[in-house]
């Protein structure tokens, strides 16, 4: 109480303007006049991750741009060279963040906690936000080669490529060719989830005498990250680093050199040695450690190449505490591969004629398995954390490839994020966590054709509570009322505000409850929570006809005190993944339609608030929306999101329009996987009212290639289909198996470009003529 009445506002104010400074009280009263009002400002996760995010491009500022004879991560490389598109002007910027190329690759095995990371030009950081090791080859005589300094152009003497590797373990290869210098290097996790070893093969070829260097750099794709000490292991086969993590090389090195910040960047050493200039001399070989006060020590294991000489080395890192022997790595590899195949078993198999967006539904579904060990995390660096909005998607899409189990595991974790009160907590001023975590235990249970399990009940009549004690009073006449709160909703729609997407999970939650309710044989709770879904959906309505007669048109803008802009990509969720509103709901389609019209660039939605770039887990909500209304605009938007993958088959949360590179959040985006995934099986099939509609989202380029597709065995509502399509003459003939909980489902053939047929019961197969399309 004697906090309240102590005169710190004052206090801070004089403060402030006594050194000069703005008045810090007005000008946080100032900003929060741009938001509704609101309980919470900003959840406190988001700041905490904001500022540690500023922390470390306040230390990049300060040891980058007057270093830059270092050799640097290749975001770093692009973004500080002015004749790139990825350049950026430092001037009065404070902080130098990566905003240009935030792309990286995870490892890992199923289960496993830990997630080395790769870059897209090979620089593989073994530990969480830790140090990394890069790899280079400097020639006696020519240019070096060094990965992160490699332009795009590919010519007949420079080539630099990137692959994913999914049916032989988990595995990214790097290849970079420069002059007569080649380097693959190959990086994977290997060993059980509980010991990994983050393994890291490589392989020179040179033509002309070179040195092969396994340099130990203080950075990794997010900037400069400490190493304070770099030990060499007694047995002169690789480092301590910080007197914590080791790596080991399984061949002796011909040379080892260690440098510190004053002294310069060890590559200078290396490259002065390797080519017999003057300048800075190699340290004496004798030296074994190196111990830097600024944190930016460096360090290189160096290989002597002779003229046609093939070398290979492998770095391994234990990312565990137990002890590594260089003798078990094949019996490692062995164990990853087995994890790895135990983990996909019943999966959802896909095979179709595009086989780049088949690579991306084969990648998409290895990296929801990997980043899913017991909670899902949306992504594997700054994003490795759990939150109920991102789990929504990435557990449903898991549901929907078959991985039920570990759904299941997923889900179990719910209840200890539930407050007293039945707030499914996962950051402060979320209202729409509790409709996400109801909808997915109903999805769970529909599609496994299961009762909920005893230890949720509880659990759900608290949240669904929650939900309808949260709502605002509808006794005032304003455009909010009946609805939930303002608040900071799904981060990227805008200021604190009245976001029509809390409405709806609200609403799809609330209609859990009543379904999970009826599943305990509680007819009374599930009449409750029905009639409150449904008076929250009439409120909605309500909101929606005001804002019509503001706007003067029926699409639907974020928060019913908001014009059109890009943050009504929020208000679509009532028709994907909700289905809340009809698939032909004219607010829908006037919305989607708003989207298309204002807000694609290279063909993908591009999102102005926060994001700033291509969003391709949003283009394909757009895109899903379209596929439900039988629109055939859903392909375009399903197409740029392909071309925006990486090529490891990854998405960034948002992309760079001139780089290419990713500019927001985790460079690999669960999420957009999950949405990927979700959207070829919508393709295939997807649910509607009381029945399944099968095929409407297969490409006409798919079927004039007269390959066989198949789909399945996918999970619906309804029990698993299989689905199977062949070419007989001018015949497309379409087959389908179904497991059913209970009676089949009614099931309509919707081939684009040809007519809608629903199809008898008991017949499992329909045969399509090619000249009969509408």
């Amino acid at each position: 109480m004697w906090w309240k009445w102590f005169p710190w506002r004052f206090l801070v104010k004089d403060a402030a303007r006594s050194q000069g400074f703005l008045d810090p009280i007005k000008l946080l009263s100032q900003l929060q006049n741009f938001a509704q009002p609101s309980e919470v400002a900003a959840p406190t996760e988001l700041i905490r991750s904001g500022v540690v995010l500023h922390a470390r491009g306040l230390i990049n500022s300060l040891a980058i741009q007057h270093n830059l004879d270092w050799v640097w991560p290749y975001w770093v490389e692009c973004q500080y060279d002015p004749n790139n598109d990825a350049f950026i002007p430092r001037s009065f910027s404070l902080t130098q963040i990566n905003l240009t190329h935030r792309n990286w690759t995870a490892l890992g095995v199923p289960g496993g906690s830990e997630f080395p990371l790769v870059d897209p030009r090979g620089l593989l950081t073994p530990f969480y936000d830790s140090w990394s090791i890069d790899v280079w080859i400097i020639p006696k005589k020519g240019y070096p080669l060094i990965p992160s300094r490699l332009p795009e152009v590919q010519t007949s003497i420079l080539t630099i490529s990137q692959k994913m590797h999914i049916h032989d373990n988990f595995c990214v290869t790097t290849q970079s060719g420069l002059d007569q210098c080649k380097l693959e290097l190959n990086a994977c996790v290997i060993g059980s989830a509980k010991d990994p070893v983050c393994q890291l093969k490589v392989t020179a070829e040179v033509f002309v005498e070179a040195q092969l260097v396994i340099a130990l750099r203080p950075y990794n794709p997010e900037g400069v990250s400490f190493v304070h000490k770099i030990t060499l292991l007694e047995d002169a086969l690789g480092w301590q680093v910080n007197d914590e993590h080791l790596i080991f090389l399984d061949k002796p090195a011909d040379q080892w050199v260690f440098s510190d910040y004053h002294r310069g960047d060890v590559y200078s050493s290396v490259s002065a040695s390797s080519r017999g200039a003057g300048g800075p001399k190699p340290l004496p070989c004798d030296e074994e450690a190196i111990v830097c006060k600024v944190g930016m020590a460096t360090a290189a294991a160096v290989y002597h190449l002779e003229a046609g000489q093939t070398q290979e080395v492998i770095i391994s890192a234990p990312l565990s505490k137990k002890i590594f022997k260089n003798e078990s790595l094949k019996e490692n590899q062995d164990v990853a591969q087995l994890a790895w195949n135990k983990s996909l078993q019943g999966s959802c198999q896909l095979q179709i004629p595009d086989k780049h967006f088949q690579f991306l539904y084969e990648a998409a579904i290895h990296t929801m398995i990997l980043h899913s060990p017991k909670e899902v995390y949306p992504g594997p660096f700054i994003y490795r954390r759990f939150w109920f909005r991102d789990a929504a998607f990435i557990l449903y899409a898991l549901l929907c490839v078959g991985l039920k189990a570990r759904v299941r595991g997923a889900l179990d974790c719910f209840r200890a994020r539930q407050t007293a009160q039945g707030y499914f907590l996962s950051q402060e001023g979320e209202w729409d966590s509790n409709g996400e975590a109801l909808w997915n235990m109903r999805q769970y249970c529909e599609m496994t054709g299961s009762l909920p399990p005893d230890e949720w009940k509880e659990s759900i009549y608290k949240a669904g509570k929650w939900i309808c004690k949260k709502r605002l009073s509808a006794k005032e006449d304003s455009p909010h009322a009946g609805l939930l709160p303002s608040g900071f909703s799904a981060e990227h729609l805008g200021p604190n505000d009245f976001y029509y997407w809390d409405d709806f999970w609200g609403v799809a939650g609330l209609s859990a409850s009543a379904y999970l309710s009826a599943a305990y044989n509680d007819e009374g709770q599930a009449a409750y929570f029905k009639t409150k879904s449904q008076v929250l959906l009439g409120y909605i309505n309500q909101s929606l006809k005001k804002v019509e007669g503001r706007l003067g048109r029926l699409a639907m803008p974020a928060s019913p005190y908001r014009r059109m802009d890009t943050g009504a990509i929020g208000s679509l969720v009532a028709s994907y993944p909700l289905r809340v509103l009809q698939q032909d709901d004219a607010r829908v389609l006037d919305t989607a339609n708003y989207l298309m019209q204002n807000c694609l660039v290279h063909g993908g939605f591009f999102h102005d608030m926060t994001h700033s770039g291509i969003n391709p887990y949003l283009t394909l909500h757009l895109a899903q929306v379209y596929l439900r209304a039988g629109d055939s605009r859903y392909l375009g938007l399903m197409s740029a999101v392909a071309q925006l993958a990486s090529p490891t088959g990854q998405w960034p949360e948002s992309v760079h329009p001139r780089t290419g590179g990713g500019c927001m959040g985790d460079g690999q985006h669960v999420w957009a996987a999950a949405e990927w995934v979700l959207m070829i099986r919508n393709c295939f099939v997807r649910e509607e009212e009381e029945g399944l509609i099968l095929c409407s989202g297969i490409p006409p380029s798919w079927l004039k290639t007269k390959e066989p597709m198949i789909f399945g065995p996918a999970p619906t509502r309804f029990g698993d289909i299989h689905i199977s399509m062949t070419f007989l003459g001018e015949m497309i003939q379409i087959e389908w198996q179904g497991q059913w909980f209970t009676q089949e489902p009614v099931i309509d053939i919707q081939l684009p470009g040809f007519k809608k047929v629903r199809v008898l019961a008991g017949v499992n197969c329909l045969a399509l003529k090619e000249e009969a399309q509408s």
